[in-house]
């Protein structure tokens, strides 16, 4: 299994994805309709692997072009990034999210099941927990989505336990993501949010370069440390290298493998900001305001399951997570 295509190949996870898998000598081809991306990002790659990876336009919506795809391009296994992803947008636009995410993956199930193909690494997220029951937060915490964006997610881990039972000779691992934040170390790819970010690191970013006046930190009276909001930030690049261990523990597992893919810890919000200022050199203004609806105050994963079936544990701290962002903000 040498040929994967990446859906959202040009995405924050998906560019980074693309890297880990080709320095380890996987044949990569991107697949992005570039709604949430930039066709800049190819090139941004190619700088980074030195060579051009090949990328091809195009919906996961449009069925017969991706099963086509499939086949011309011999693609032995997917790894499924694509989909909307902003929890508020979710809430305003439900509809557009469920006929991106969940349609778009039937529509790429139907795809691979016409081309033979059964191997697949799908981009879960953590959301599907809600609010922690118990820490840390392992593969059978009960599921609560409170948003749209978490329900996609979850439709579509129900779709894929539908048809591994029905089907058991599928390989399929859903990977939930905690908080990916940072760059490749290179400084040429990273997360280039469009619009209003709502993550920690973006809006950490635009202060520090003049676009934000100051950093809004929403709540100081959480039951924590320093009183505000503590999660499981995890390196983009720790992430990219566990789709790459899923891929490799699906090359000679069948069935179907839900995930964590954390780190195992938290950090609280002064952490990070703390953190950044020390890499950074500067000074973050910021304001405590009130605490956002539905946000918790501890949220963080037990990896157990990563570390016994895919050999796999992040190894990058949060030193890394915050030099790396700033280094690509610096350089973008």
């Amino acid at each position: 299994m040498r040929r994967i295509l990446l859906t959202g190949g040009t995405g924050f996870i998906g560019s980074h994805t693309a890297v880990a898998l080709f320095e380890a000598g996987y044949d990569v081809v991107l697949f992005d309709n570039l709604s949430t991306s930039s066709r800049s990002v190819v090139e941004r790659i190619r700088s980074v692997v030195g060579v051009r990876v090949p990328f091809i336009e195009g919906d996961i919506l449009d069925e017969t072009f991706l099963t086509n795809v499939l086949a011309a391009e011999k693609i032995d296994g997917v790894i499924h990034f694509a989909g909307l992803k902003s929890i508020g947008d979710s809430i305003a636009h439900p509809l557009q999210y469920f006929t991106s995410n969940v349609v778009g993956t039937v529509s790429l199930l139907n795809a691979m099941k016409a081309s033979n193909l059964k191997t697949l690494v799908f981009s879960s997220s953590a959301s599907i927990y809600g609010a922690p029951q118990y820490l840390p937060i392992d593969e059978h915490h009960p599921k609560s989505v409170t948003n749209p964006y978490g329900r996609t997610k979850l439709q579509i881990e129900d779709i894929l336990a539908d048809l591994v039972s029905s089907e058991p000779e599928w390989r399929v691992s859903c990977l939930r993501y905690f908080n990916p934040v940072g760059a490749h170390s290179s400084g040429l790819i990273g997360e280039d949010t469009r619009g209003q970010p709502t993550n920690l690191m973006p809006n950490i970013l635009k202060v520090a370069i003049g676009e934000s006046s100051y950093l809004s930190i929403h709540g100081n009276d959480y039951d924590t440390l320093d009183g505000t909001g503590v999660r499981d930030y995890i390196h983009v690049m720790d992430l990219a290298e566990g789709h790459m261990s899923a891929l490799e523990f699906l090359n000679v597992n069948t069935g179907l493998h839900m995930v964590n893919l954390g780190t195992g810890r938290g950090h609280s919000v002064l952490e990070m900001v703390e953190m950044f200022e020390t890499v950074s050199g500067l000074s973050l203004p910021y304001k405590i305001e009130a605490r956002r609806e539905g946000d918790v105050g501890v949220c963080y994963a037990d990896v157990t399951v990563a570390r016994q079936l895919f050999g796999w544990s992040a190894s990058r701290d949060l030193t890394d997570m915050c030099s790396s962002a700033w280094k690509f903000r610096c350089k973008a």
